[in-house]
This record gives C-alpha cells, structure tokens and sequence, in this order.
C-alpha cells in the first residue's frame, strides 16, 4: 500500500482529488538545523484547515515515514534558479528532489477538490484566511531573496547546462536510425500509386480482398513471373545476379530464412563486385543508393524476412563506415569480406553453435516431434543420430508447402526411426512426446516466437501436454520489434494454392473468386507466445525467453544494426 496516498473516505462520497509528493523525514530526536527566516510558514490552525471527509493526516512522523506534501505550480521563473541564497518558502515546498531536514511543524496538508483548482492563483478572501502576518513576512523577505536570485542566474544557467549535457539524449540523426523503418501499409491508397509508380514487377491487386489484412499486399499470383523473365535484358540498372535472385523468389526456387538471406548477400557481393563510382559522387552514399534499389525490387518479389532486414541493416552500416582515405578497390574489397564473415560466423558457425548446445538435450529413448522442415533442427536430429543416439522422431505436417515430407524423406534415406502425421493429429500423438525442437524465422524482442503458420498450435497443444517446447533460432534473427498478433505483421501466400487437394482432381472452388462474398486465406507466419516455450537455444546459449532483450543489447554492441 502507497503510504502518500491518505484512506478512503467510509462515507461513501466521491474522494477529493490530492496532488503530493512524499519525501523522507529525519528522526525526531535528532536535532534539526535552524531554518533561515524566510523558511518560516505559519502553519494554519485548526478552524481554518478545511473540513473534508478523508481524516487528516497524523503529525506523528517516525524514522522513514513518508510526509505528503503540497506541489504549488511555479508562478514564476525564479524558483528553478539555483545559487548560495537561502531558499524562499516557495523554493522549500520545490525541492523535493534532495532531502531535506524538516519537522511536523512545517509540513502543510492540503487537500484540493478540483484538478485545476492547484494550478490558479488564491483569491484575496484565501489569502485573508492564510493569516496577514504570516503573509507580510513573506512578501518583505522575498524581495532581497528575487535580487540574489537575479545575481545568481549566470550560475545557474551554467549549472544547467552542464547537467543537460551529462545527460544529454542522441542525436535526431541516430535516433531516426535506432527506429524501426515504418513497413508500407497498403491501405493508404496514395502511397500504393506512388509505390505502383517506381515498381519494376507489374502485380494486379486481388479481387477479393480480406478486409481484416488490407494494410498487406493482396495481388493475383502466377503472373509476375512471366512478366520479369520477358524484362530480364531491358533492366539496366538491375544487376544481374539480384535480378536473379528476384525471380528465385517469385518462383518458390529459394524459400527459407537462412537460404534467402545468403542469397541475397551473395548477390550483393557481386553487385558490389562491378561496382563502379560515377563522376562526381561519392562511394558510400551512391552504393547505399544502389543498394535500396535492390532491396526495393526484392520486396516487390517477395517481402523480407525479418533476418533479411538485419543483414541488409549490417550492409548499410559496414557502407557508412568505410574510411575515407580507402580507394575504391580496397572498399570494394573490404565490404566482401564484410558479407563473407557475417554468412560464416552469423549463420554457419551460428547453426554448429545450437547443434552443440541442443544435443545435450536429447537423450536415448527420446522421442522428438518437429513441426515442417528447420535446417537447424535437421542438423540436430542427424549429429543426434551419429553420435548413436537412440531416438524417434515425430514429423508433423499441414498444407499448404507440405514441408515436412522432403524431411521425412530426408531422415529415413539416412536410417530414423520416424512418424508422419499431420498437424490436425496433433493431440493425438502429443502424449508420445518427450520434447518439441522448432525453428523460427525470427524472435521478437518480448519473446515471440515469429514462425511458420501452425507453430503457434503445436507449442500451445505441447504445454498443454506438459512436453518441453525448445526453439531453434540464431541471434541474427532477433529482433526489437514487438509484436502481439500476426494480423499487424505478415505475408499472405497464394490462395489458390489452399484449393489444390493431392489426390483430388474435383475442384469445387475452381472459379472461387467471381464471387464477392467468398475470401480466401493464406497466411505465412503466425506468432506464438513466449509463455508457451520452455528455452530458446541460440548461438549465444541455451536461455529462457524473457532473456530475448539482453540477446538483442548484446547484438547492439557488436554494431550490426545501425
């Protein structure tokens, strides 16, 4: 219980509102200081404090107790000045920042009834009550008080500045860089015209559009594709390795988070390669250029996974940083290299680093469910079965991609022991279960997991169950973002996929999208709670995921976000 604010009031009534500020007093028994004069305030008798229905407070303070006490405004510019002079009576009532020595005597309850009631200035009848004498002496000894005050202001003045300066915030320059780049919502009908505008890949807005995900962009599939391969000659400030990885991604070639960013960074590296600076302008800020126009047609392909937008961050920062005094074939030379060690030691050395830390957890006799097809968890469930480990492995499965069938392939082309279900099975064969291992596409920084639809289900039905979830991610794919739901942040896939059945050749939704009243959808991502994962596993360490925020310091420091 908060011992500023004074009990309720037992008749029922509506509680005068109070503004106070508590501060702790000295015990009673040591011996106070005199207070100057101009300190002196009268206090008010009995008949003239206001009758309220809260009970006043006691004037009784023992060592370490709070004394409440009233914040007039600042009536005037004087009172912020610092200097030698004793202190006015107003400035006493201010300075609640440091302690002070005080004694009941002088510590003033006020109740006030109204919000703004203590920010007017008392009327001459308050004033009459106050006490004239009391009034007299303040106002004779504020003068020679206000002519210190006014000697003292250069003081001041340079007392603040060098506390302003101690504490003084970033730059706007760094705090717009600190800032997360604001994603396009695609509901705002001016921006999309303008982006239309400057779009290399002709895309046709969908026809039925789900309301709920306006904000993310809805075109008709299976006509971008053609569209770019009869461009790929005509693009000339496109490189052609970017150009390359564009149609990679339009057509489903290269998906997945690790393989998309190295492809990415591979095609910058060439395009940094034939890199030559035009007259008249400078390397770092024409490459950086260069850059958003690539990234800008990557999007339009597909949009970025949160991995890409840090590596892409990492890029632009190595850019930034480039001495000046460096040629244009050693900054050349150096931004590879750059690309070279983040793909090394961010994503290779990173997955060797989980694999080392995740194998002390799984043990003979295990069984180990694994939702879809995670590089890393792959690489675990195969040292697992080198090391000779005895294990079974659960491969759980959904529709769309159909994911974990090239896994399942995969572990028993190399002797597993595996089950295959689906993920509509999944309470069937949680109770088999020992733990969970699950990748993700990134982790947000108040412990999302941000994942593959369906991840979501599978940690909820596995906490449920009482089985172990254990995430699978690298740090480069942590994030300070924080996200709640996967309706503000996602990427919708193709909804005609949703239709084709294996198996089926009837197709009752064949012409689905002449009809107003029928949306399909289909989502990419979902985001599962941090309360449903028992321990992420990262390159850094094996951590809980209320731990996500000091990964995210730690990334900070090597300087890899900007």
């Amino acid at each position: 219980m908060d011992l500023r604010r004074p009990p309720r009031s037992s008749s029922g009534g509506v509680e005068p509102k109070i503004r106070q500020v508590g501060f702790f007093t000295p015990d009673a028994s040591a011996p106070s200081e005199p207070m100057p004069p101009a300190a002196v305030v009268q206090a008010p008798s009995a008949q003239q404090r206001p009758v309220t229905a809260s009970p006043p407070a006691s004037d009784d303070f023992s060592q370490g107790r709070l004394s409440p006490v009233m914040i007039p405004p600042p009536r005037h510019a004087d009172h912020l000045a610092l200097g030698p002079h004793p202190p006015a009576a107003a400035d006493v009532v201010l300075a609640t920042s440091a302690p002070v020595r005080s004694s009941p005597r002088l510590d003033i309850v006020s109740e006030i009834g109204d919000d703004d009631s203590w920010s007017r200035a008392p009327s001459a009848v308050e004033l009459d009550k106050s006490g004239k004498s009391a009034g007299a002496a303040m106002s004779k000894q504020a003068k020679p008080a206000k002519t210190a005050q006014k000697k003292d202001v250069p003081q001041a003045a340079s007392t603040l500045a060098s506390e302003k300066k101690a504490t003084e915030r970033p730059p706007e320059r760094e705090k717009k860089l600190d800032a997360p780049h604001p994603r396009m919502q695609f509901d705002d009908v001016h921006k999309v015209e303008k982006a239309k505008k400057r779009a290399v890949v002709n895309q046709s807005e969908a026809q039925n559009r789900v309301e709920l995900f306006r904000h993310l962009p809805q075109y008709v599939h299976g006509t971008q594709l053609p569209d770019l391969e009869s461009k790929f000659f005509q693009l000339e400030p496109m490189h052609p390795s970017v150009y390359k990885v564009g149609l990679q991604y339009l057509s489903g070639e290269v998906s997945g988070g690790n393989d998309r960013c190295v492809a990415m960074l591979l095609a910058f590296k060439e395009a940094i390669k034939d890199y030559t600076t035009p007259t008249n302008k400078t390397l770092s800020r024409d490459l950086t250029a260069k850059i958003s126009s690539y990234v800008s047609f990557l999007i339009e392909c597909r949009p970025l996974s949160i991995s890409m937008g840090n590596a892409i961050r990492f890029l632009k920062s190595r850019i930034a940083k480039l001495p000046h005094a460096l040629s244009e074939s050693e900054a050349k030379t150096s931004l590879q290299s750059d690309i070279d060690r983040f793909i090394n030691e961010k994503i290779v050395l990173a997955d060797k680093v989980i694999v080392s830390h995740a194998i002390t957890k799984v043990r003979d006799n295990d069984v180990l469910l694994t939702y879809g097809s995670s590089t890393v968890v792959e690489m675990i469930l195969d040292y697992a079965h080198e090391l000779g480990r005895n294990f079974r492995v659960v491969v759980v499965d959904s529709r769309p991609k159909l994911e974990g069938q090239g896994l399942l392939r995969r572990l028993v082309a190399k002797g597993i022991n595996c089950t295959y279900t689906h993920i509509n099975a999944i309470s069937y064969i949680m109770h088999e279960v020992t733990r969970v291992l699950l990748g993700a596409s990134s982790i947000l920084s108040n412990g999302t997991v941000y994942s593959r639809v369906g991840t979501a289900s599978v940690a909820m039905v596995a906490h449920a169950f009482g089985v172990p979830v254990l995430v699978c991610c690298e740090a480069y794919k942590f994030h300070e973002r924080v996200q709640l739901d996967s309706i503000c942040a996602n990427e919708l896939g193709d909804p005609d996929v949703i239709l084709k059945i294996p198996g089926k050749a009837e197709d009752h939704l064949k012409n689905w999208a002449d009809s107003a009243n029928l949306q399909l959808l289909n989502l990419t991502y979902d985001a599962t709670p941090p309360d449903y994962v028992s321990m992420i596993i990262t390159d850094y360490g094996m951590l809980p995921p209320t731990s996500v925020p000091v990964i995210v310091r730690e990334y900070r420091k090597e300087q890899l976000w900007i």
